[in-house]
């Protein structure tokens, strides 16, 4: 028998994560280890009256474009991948890597550039209803230490896949959220502190986002663009950011007048620096992310979860979201995530908002 817990986490996708309508063009883009997934997604788009289009890779692709790639595969985008972006109405995309070291060797300025190039196919899909996620595999497994068996269970009390009715749990998880965002109206500076972190910044005038289960699956958070240049003092990071098959471990930043102008990391610090210097924007602050999701309470090396951590702030080098009021550009968005939960806390204009992970 199939796992009831992979059909729960479709219908969450389908019925709530993305808005669809009979008759609506939606892709499935994925790897082929999350072939139970998406059969499942396609069958509830089906019954849905859309036209599901499954784009499903097997592993390996993106190592050989890396390795043998030549330049135009790097600077530019086809025709096609611009036509399927603007034909789709709305999109999920899946994650199941099985092996999540495989372009650790590939070079950063090819992944910079190919960032850059696809950046507008990006926004295209942006603009539109959109869903990512994860479907657990062995190689999500041994990152984050646990058994796969432990693995899934993790991932599917993540999404609230394990409820009776999974959609009315995010539901009332954004309602909870909508709370926390009243709280902020009219905020201006922000204070972070714990160990080796003393950072302000201003979101005046910017808008805080309920990230529910809309966008990202699973979610848990809200968000805003903090004002470019405001961004004062140092943050030393808690975990490592694990990007492009590279783990970035160690990372202290130093800003001043919103511009980082010290970086330093334990491990891989010359790729550090080297995503810092894709572009102008890439050295500004993109996003303050506050996490909520208090099913997910460890670090697992994946960042789709890691920035939900109930009780741990992200901060974004990088692109902004627009719908928050930010205007940075970069070809970047770079999440890096500090730990609240002990001796940590965020003040909003000098009052305690949160401490030791816990809203008062």
């Amino acid at each position: 028998m199939g796992d009831a817990r992979v059909g729960n986490l479709a219908r969450i996708l389908t019925q709530y994560s993305i808005v669809v309508k009979s008759g609506m063009t939606v892709t499935i883009a994925a790897p082929s280890a999350a072939e139970a997934l998406v059969a499942a997604c396609y069958e509830e788009l089906i019954k849905l009256g859309c036209y599901p289009v499954v784009n499903m890779a097997p592993a390996g692709l993106t190592e050989i474009l890396f390795q043998h790639g030549q330049p135009h595969h790097f600077d530019r985008v086809t025709k096609f991948q611009r036509a399927a972006v603007k034909l789709a109405d709305a999109s999920i995309r899946i994650m199941a890597e099985t092996n999540t070291r495989g372009l650790s060797k590939a070079d950063p300025k090819k992944q910079a550039a190919l960032s850059m190039a696809t950046r507008p196919l990006s926004n295209i899909m942006l603009s539109k209803s959109w869903v990512l996620t994860l479907f657990p595999t062995a190689a999500y497994a041994q990152d984050a230490e646990m058994s796969l068996r432990d693995f899934e269970d993790f991932v599917y009390a993540a999404t609230f896949a394990t409820e009776d009715d999974p959609v009315k749990a995010w539901e009332a998880i954004r309602i909870g959220q909508d709370r926390l965002i009243k709280k902020l109206k009219g905020a201006d500076e922000i204070h972070i502190v714990g160990p080796g972190t003393d950072l302000k910044l201003s979101v005046k005038g910017r808008t805080f986002i309920n990230s529910a289960g809309t966008h990202n699956m699973p979610s848990g958070e809200i968000f805003t663009g903090p004002i470019e240049d405001s961004a004062e003092g140092v943050v030393q990071y808690d975990f490592p950011v694990c990007n492009a098959g590279r783990e970035i471990d160690g990372i202290r930043l130093v800003f001043r007048k919103g511009l980082v102008v010290e970086a330093s990391a334990t491990k891989n610090e010359a790729f550090l620096k080297a995503m810092l210097d894709m572009d102008p924007g890439a050295r500004r602050l993109g996003e303050l992310g506050i996490g909520t999701n208090r099913n997910i309470q460890r670090f697992i090396k994946n960042i789709l979860f890691d920035e939900k951590i109930g009780g741990t702030i992200h901060l974004a080098l990088g692109k902004s979201y627009p719908e928050t009021g930010g205007v940075n550009k970069s070809g970047l968005h770079w999440d890096m995530i500090k730990d609240l939960r002990k001796d940590g806390a965020i003040y909003v204009d000098g009052t305690l908002f949160e401490k030791n992970g816990k809203f008062v």
